[in-house]
Formats: C-alpha cells, sequence, structure tokens
C-alpha cells in the first residue's frame, strides 16, 4: 500500500516562496507519474502541476506557470513543488498524487480521476 505524506506548507507572505515535499513509501515512482493538486474552501480541488517520473516531463496549470517548478529526486523517492512569487490567490491546501497510469501526453493528466494515491493536504497560506 502506497503512502504520500506533504510536508512544507505554512504562512508566507505574498511574493515569497515555499518548496512542498511528498515522500512516498510502499512503492518506488520510476513507472508513476505523480503531481500536485490544491483546494480553496468552497472550490472543487484542482490541478496545479505534474511531472512524468521517467524523462522528467513537466506540465503546469496556467495558473502557475513560470512561478512554480515541480521536480523529484530517484534517490530519496520523493518529488517536490518549489513556489514562487507567492500570490493570495494560491492560498489552499495542497494534495501530492500519484499514479501509474499511462498516458501519451503529460498535459493529459490534469484530472483528479487520473491520480489513484493521494496524501493527507498541506496548508498554504499566502498573506497580503
Amino acid at each position: 500500500q502506497v503512502q504520500l505524506v506533504e510536508s512544507g506548507g505554512g504562512l508566507v507572505q505574498a511574493g515569497g516562496s515555499l518548496r512542498l515535499s511528498c515522500a512516498a513509501s510502499g512503492r518506488t515512482f520510476s513507472t508513476d507519474t505523480v503531481g500536485w493538486f490544491r483546494q480553496s474552501p468552497g472550490y472543487e480541488r484542482e490541478f496545479v502541476a505534474v511531472i512524468r517520473w521517467s524523462g522528467g516531463f513537466t506540465y503546469y496549470a496556467d495558473s502557475v506557470k513560470g512561478r512554480f517548478a515541480i521536480s523529484r529526486d530517484n534517490a530519496k523517492n520523493t518529488f517536490y513543488l518549489q513556489m514562487n512569487s507567492l500570490k493570495p490567490e494560491d492560498t489552499a491546501v495542497y494534495y501530492c498524487a500519484a499514479t501509474r497510469k499511462v498516458k501519451p501526453w503529460i498535459g493529459s493528466y490534469s484530472s483528479r480521476a487520473d491520480f489513484d494515491a493521494w496524501g493527507q493536504g498541506t496548508q498554504v497560506t499566502v498573506s497580503s
């Protein structure tokens, strides 16, 4: 049974940075596609970023493109979300997710239904 554990959330001022981590136990990610979603109160969980573990192909939501960067560390079986130039509208609970579903285009992994393993979530609050 795979378990994903996020860390790195917190409170930051607008314009600041945070790095979220997602560590896995129970399986290695070598054949996975992994990503980040976020959810604000009253809103649906939305796609943020995704990376194909093998090859490192990435895709981002338009709202975070150029500000956020997803990466992975093979040795640590951990992946990250570097968030820069944070805005109050980035405030949400951030969830990491993983899947072994294979799709030809990295940009097609934008639905919650594509992922079968989830972390518990970590709160990110950006003050204005």
